[in-house]
């Protein structure tokens, strides 16, 4: 059993030491070319696509909630007539 143990643990020293590391790409100095060009769009819509869909279901939301707590807050403050 403890020779098991032994093997084992000498099998987890190698996989761990002898594998090949991953290379990342540092694209730091590519985003900020993108974020620091000067073309007109605010910085909340320099991300492309999915910051303009996020901003835009955002908005939606704000403005449909917002509509939805108006009419909640007519309908309480009107007093419902008895029948």
């Amino acid at each position: 059993m403890y020779r098991q143990l032994l093997g084992l643990r000498q099998l987890s020293r190698r996989t761990i030491s002898s594998s090949a590391r991953r290379q990342i790409d540092n694209t730091v100095k590519d985003k900020q070319k993108v974020f620091q060009e000067d073309n007109g769009l605010p910085i909340h819509l320099k991300g492309g696509t999915k910051d303009v869909l996020l901003y835009t279901a955002t908005m939606i939301l704000t403005v449909f909630g917002s509509g939805y707590v108006v009419y909640e807050l007519f309908n309480a403050a009107m007093p419902k007539k008895p029948r």
